[in-house]
């Protein structure tokens, strides 16, 4: 039998209740000639609605996502515009995430698109079906439409006859076109948008239950384990396997190349056997790393492609008073607490992988390529993965899944990675450099600003085998494709490096670097992240010497109302005006609008500057946040609040350690993060509603905005400037001159 289940098309007809055709004819919900032809979020992707939502004959509805859970609520939120616009309760609303067998194929989830394209197209599809089940119930009732009400999973008449759904959906009722525009379920009548719905996938993560990938467990399972090289150059010159062969359990060795691996019955008996293994290697290394020490002169030297952003004059006005200053970033991982896992099952036709990867479609292209199967031969199943934003090793680690299951058919292969090798072999987030020059004049006007950011790839995702890892080892390796530059609106590098604010003299350019000294590629917020840290570190420069304060300067050089509502509402809930000054304590200011086209944040922090150590420790932060409308305000909080826990650990403590041959952060020691004793005191997050206004995203506005915030409340508490991440204790000592 298949490991591979049927299509979506077959799945959706196998219940009765949708006899899938071909048929073109006009809904109820049949554009008219003035209506605009683009169809709304992803729905230009897959138009028809029975791709997004299906009714059974019994009346049980299914919806479907090509976009992932990954911690960000997506799941409750989906779940709520379905509800609402069937008018059902969430637990009639049952949800398909991510599976190429069954879902629509949304890509990646990344950049803090889901609602934006996945949610926008399941809330239209929810209210073009609503509207086509009533217009078939007037037919069958003979009624008006408008005299009809659709209720509970039912269509209802005032006299009190009703229909199920599961009795209106039948033949091809669904299997139509969407139309570019929807009538949406009127505010008045709202249950569950805008409302603090509490979030589905949470109850089995806090209660420890079988959440994750990690926690998945299949009948007949086996363990498998691999042997990473000790370097990114490292050749396999000989290895022992007949010592790890004869180990209690093992099933098998996997040689290919420089690419090592055992299968056994148990994950105790993979582990021994996989050290075993190691132990036995040989590698031929070479010191081709660059020396840490000159990471940043590294970087500045190597060839670059210099890609316009904002290609406007780039210098200064004369008399204008002329700052100028440089940024730097050092690599950062995802440190995922669950390192990569991966199920495989190949049944001697098909090949099936449970994965937490971002992109199972894309992955599953790449499969195709590195197993030599046929595409329609290959299923990737999501399912969610202990803690990343972005692209660290789940991708490997289900190539490596999918390599062990086809060396063993018929029994699913779990790979998991262990520690140091999730921390040295996952991409990390690229350094960068930024150099910037701006001047102000004598009425604190931005007058001109000239702005570089150079940086290597920030997304090498899977599409083709070579950007997976494991191709990289075999026998016949697949090299990896050359990074290119992500295209502008949103970019990688050069993602939010055009400031918000009104400057009659602008000039942005990014130097995008070919060459990957360390394996890197998207890490939550790509370039945003650094980018908006320098901006708003250097317009708090501007400011102060403009003499302006950083609140009103801001405001001074902002038109948009909603920009300018986040920045007024962080202020004063944080208590801006009245804020009290303790020793070593200050206060810090940062704003961006996410790609500038996603969510608006304003962020006010405090933090405490320890002047003996150099130790800086966030004490609280206030952020007010527009993400359009929101469908559940809660979900928007705990995006904001995970992101300025996230970026603050990244700003304060993380920095890939290496040296000319090896990475050097295998583990929490030699990586560390935020602990809970470093954790602020308070983290309050705002919602700015806007009913009826587009998705904006959310999971990504935090990143940047704390950043700058922290270095703004140190150069306020200390009285220096602290412009490298992460900002240590020692470069904080060393600035102060204690």
């Amino acid at each position: 039998m298949s490991a591979v289940s049927p299509s979506r098309r077959a799945v959706l007809a196998g219940g009765g209740a949708l006899v899938i055709g071909f048929s073109l004819h006009r809904s109820a919900v049949a554009q008219d000639a003035a209506a605009p032809a683009e169809l709304p979020g992803d729905l230009a992707k897959e138009p028809l609605l029975d791709a997004w939502l299906r009714i059974g004959g019994g009346g049980d509805i299914t919806v479907f996502t090509g976009k992932a859970e990954l911690g960000q609520g997506l799941k409750t939120a989906l779940v709520q515009l379905a509800a609402e616009e069937l008018v059902v309760a969430p637990e009639m609303v049952r949800l398909i995430t991510a599976d190429t067998a069954l879902t629509p194929n949304e890509g990646y989830t990344a950049g803090s698109h889901s609602m934006q394209d996945s949610g926008t197209a399941i809330r239209n599809a929810a209210a073009q079906a609503r509207r086509l089940l009533v217009a078939r119930a007037a037919g069958l009732l003979q009624l008006p439409a408008a005299k009809l009400q659709a209720k509970g999973g039912t269509v209802v008449a005032a006299d009190g006859r009703r229909l199920g759904y599961g009795e209106l959906v039948g033949n091809d009722l669904l299997h139509v076109k969407a139309a570019p525009q929807s009538t949406f379920i009127a505010a008045k009548r709202r249950r569950l948008i805008g409302e603090d719905v509490p979030r589905i996938d949470l109850p089995a993560k806090v209660a420890g239950g079988a959440a994750f990938v990690q926690d998945l467990r299949l009948p007949n399972m086996v363990h498998g384990r691999v042997v990473l090289p000790p370097a990114y150059s490292a050749r396999l010159r000989s290895v022992d396997t007949a010592a790890a062969s004869r180990l209690p359990g093992v099933l098998k060795i996997v040689e290919d190349g420089s690419r090592l691996a055992v299968i056994a019955e148990t994950e105790p008996q993979a582990i021994r056997a996989m050290a075993t293994l190691a132990a036995s290697a040989n590698w031929d290394e070479a010191p081709d790393l660059p020396d840490p020490a000159n990471l940043f002169e590294t970087l500045a030297a190597l060839p670059a492609e210099t890609v316009p952003v904002h290609d406007g004059p780039g210098d200064m006005p004369s008399g204008a008073n002329v700052l100028e200053a440089r940024y730097r970033r050092a690599y950062q991982m995802h440190g995922a607490i669950g390192p990569s896992c991966a199920i495989g099952l190949f049944d001697g036709d098909a090949l099936t992988v449970w994965t937490h990867s971002q992109g199972v479609y894309p992955l599953r292209a790449a499969l195709a390529q590195l197993c030599g199967l046929p595409l329609a031969k290959i299923r990737c199943i999501h399912r969610e993965g202990a803690g990343c934003y972005g692209h660290n090793g789940a991708d490997d680690a289900a190539a490596d899944a999918a390599l062990l299951a086809m060396a063993l058919p018929a029994r699913p292969v779990r790979v998991q990675w262990m520690r140091e090798q999730e921390h040295t072999w996952e991409p990390y987030g690229s350094a960068m450099l930024v150099h910037v020059r701006g001047a102000v004049d004598a009425l604190q006007h931005i007058v001109a600003w000239d702005y570089t950011v150079r940086s290597s790839a920030h997304a090498t995702r899977p599409g083709g085998a070579g950007n997976l890892m494991p191709a990289w080892h075999r026998a016949r390796p697949i090299a990896q494709p050359a990074p290119q530059p992500l295209p502008l609106p949103e970019g990688g590098g050069d993602r939010n490096a055009v400031p918000l604010y009104a400057i009659p003299r602008l000039r942005v350019m990014y130097d995008f670097i070919p060459a990957m000294p360390l394996r890197a590629s998207a890490l939550r917020g790509l370039g945003a992240y650094m980018n908006i840290f320098a901006i708003e570190s250097f317009v708090d420069e501007l400011a102060k010497a403009a003499g302006a304060g950083a609140i009103d300067f801001r405001l001074a050089h902002l038109a948009d109302p909603r920009a300018k509502a986040v920045i007024n509402t962080a202020a004063a809930r944080f208590g801006w005006e009245g804020f009290f000054r303790a020793e070593g304590h200050g206060r810090g200011f940062a704003f961006a609008r996410y790609k500038n086209l996603a969510a608006y944040l304003g962020l006010a922090v405090e933090v405490a500057v320890d002047h003996e150590s150099g130790g800086v420790r966030l004490v609280r932060a206030t952020a007010a946040v527009d993400a359009g409308e929101a469908i559940n305000p809660d979900g928007i909080k705990n995006q904001i609040e995970g992101g300025i826990l996230q970026a603050a650990s990244w700003t304060l403590y993380e920095s890939v350690r290496f040296d000319r041959s090896r990475i050097l952060s295998r583990d929490w020691s030699s990586y560390p993060i935020m602990r809970f004793s470093q954790a602020p005191d308070a983290v309050e997050v705002h919602v700015l509603d806007q009913p009826g206004q587009p998705f904006l995203g959310t999971g990504e506005a935090a990143q940047g905005p704390i950043a700058a915030a922290i270095a703004n409340a140190i150069a306020d508490a200390v009285g220096v400037r602290m412009r490298d991440i992460p900002i240590t204790p020692e470069q904080v000592k060393a600035a102060i001159g204690v």
